[in-house]
């Protein structure tokens, strides 16, 4: 609900909060001060030093200066909350949300089998140890996950001993290796205490002559064989091809028809080398749901940029399980990112997702992996970024002060993140400026305040602008026009004199 504008709607100085983040710009490095959005680069981890590590005489710093929006808007605007302008002011039904002639869709239903322990593993600069793989597997559960993903056990015999323990762990989300369709794996598997195993084999010709050497019907004796085998042992079982989007069709629905009448609880469909595009997901998503019986679950390489677009359409056609791993990563440049997934589900779904996943460990969960794998997070990142909810222009910063929806689908609370208003530039407003007079605890009117700015864009033609460039001007500003006139400084002398 809006609130008059007249009903005291500005807050005191105080109420205001800034923050300062220092870049190193030389090492891609960041120290923060008060609970700002971290700021990351894509640098080899090699370059990155902590600021205790970094010599005063090394250091070619400058601040980014933001005002946080946990605060009452300037005179003039109307004050909008986070819930107020996501009810009263947004049509009822979510123009973003499932499409209702999407009659399979699982946009509002889906699971997640999170694979950063496996598909993760494959990441170039991956190495978990037992502990840090216990660490992951444990954030991972917290947050929300349905399934686990772990590397068969058949991998090294480390590799097995990592699957028993996180096993033994009690956690909520079912426990999953990946295995070949090879008997001798399964044996090993299901030994291992996992919930589930997940069965692949490559079907298309590249894979059939190049990788494993099969025709078509090996690779169904091999799956009928392994599937009754591992449900023999009262543990969920899923098929999946290998290179699905290059398999042919007849191949394809013929291998998923075979496994699904001998019930595993899933197929799954495989983009390995990330050459599909949505449409294509779609099509064979309904294709595939119209002949069998069983879930579907979509594993999407992101080696053309689709991953998560891949991920939403295959729900919107009727997938139910989406695998999905911390920040991506995974073979090559990886698979679909769970933050990322994340951002496209809460603009469909905000009820689901919130009630499902705890979207406020999203950063520290990706902190963890980031750390592990010894990579910074993207600037761009989803969510994360270190300016996903930072607002700089300053027409943006005059309606996001407004109403937050005017230039944002996701609303940083979500996620625990904080809004900010970046205004330390020669594209800022006058409206951002205000604000920043306001907790000043100075007093400047609006044309005051538009002056001012003139002579903060100024000086950001020449150069960087840090806060302290921008609180210098505004309170010489301040002085000068608050300062008593040269004549009226005479006309008070005079009066003395005459007073004599």
């Amino acid at each position: 609900m809006k609130t008059n504008a007249n009903e005291n709607s500005v807050k005191k100085a105080g109420d205001y909060k800034f923050y300062f983040s220092e870049i190193i710009k030389n090492n891609a490095s960041c120290n923060t001060f008060g609970t700002v959005c971290s700021f990351s680069f894509v640098q080899p981890y090699s370059s990155c030093k902590s600021s205790s590590q970094i010599a005063a005489s090394e250091t070619q710093a400058y601040f980014l200066s933001f005002i946080s929006l946990n605060m009452s808007v300037p005179e003039g605007f109307t004050k909008v909350t986070e819930d107020s302008h996501r009810s009263s002011e947004v049509i009822n039904s979510n123009p973003y949300g499932p499409n209702p002639a999407d009659f399979l869709s699982n946009v509002s239903s889906f699971q997640l089998i999170e694979s950063t322990l496996r598909e993760g593993e494959q990441f170039a600069n991956a190495f978990f140890s037992t502990e840090k793989k216990i660490e992951i597997a444990k954030a991972l559960d917290d947050f929300g996950v349905d399934y686990i993903e772990l590397t068969s056990p058949v991998a090294s015999e480390q590799s097995r001993k990592d699957c028993e323990a996180i096993c033994k762990l009690g956690l909520k989300a079912k426990i999953l290796t990946h295995i070949r369709c090879h008997m001798d794996d399964a044996k090993v598997a299901v030994e291992t205490g996992v919930d589930g195993v997940d069965v692949v084999i490559g079907t298309s010709q590249f894979l059939r002559q190049y990788s494993h050497g099969k025709d078509m019907s090996y690779i169904a004796q091999s799956a009928i064989e392994v599937i009754e085998f591992v449900k023999s042992k009262g543990i969920e079982i899923r098929f999946s091809s290998e290179d699905s989007f290059r398999s042919d069709l007849v191949d394809l629905l013929n291998i998923y028809k075979t496994v699904d009448k001998i019930g595993v609880n899933r197929v799954g469909i495989a983009d390995t080398v990330g050459c599909a595009n949505p449409r294509q997901v779609y099509e064979l998503v309904r294709t595939l749901k119209s002949v069998v019986s069983c879930d579907i679950e979509c594993h999407f390489h992101n080696d053309t940029g689709c991953a998560i677009a891949n991920a939403y359409t295959a729900l919107e056609g009727g997938a139910k399980l989406i695998d999905v791993s911390v920040l991506g990563i995974g073979e090559r440049n990886g698979i679909t990112p769970l933050g990322g997934l994340m951002a496209r589900m809460i603009a469909a779904d905000r009820d689901y997702i919130l009630s499902k996943y705890k979207l406020h460990k999203l950063r520290d969960l990706e902190n963890l992996v980031a750390e592990a794998v010894q990579v910074n997070i993207p600037f761009n990142n989803p969510i994360t970024g270190f300016c996903a909810f930072t607002h700089k222009a300053g027409i943006h910063a005059k309606a996001i002060l407004a109403n937050p929806s005017t230039y944002e689908i996701l609303s940083p609370s979500d996620f625990g993140l904080t809004r900010y208003i970046h205004f330390a530039n020669r594209l800022t407003g006058w409206n951002a400026i205000k604000s920043r007079v306001d907790q000043l605890n100075l007093h400047l009117t609006d044309d005051q305040c538009k002056e001012v700015t003139n002579k903060i864009k100024k000086l950001g033609d020449v150069r960087q602008l840090n806060i302290d460039d921008v609180d210098s001007i505004i309170k010489d500003f301040h002085a000068d026009v608050s300062a008593p006139s040269s004549s009226g400084t005479l006309l008070e002398e005079n009066a003395k004199r005459q007073r004599i």
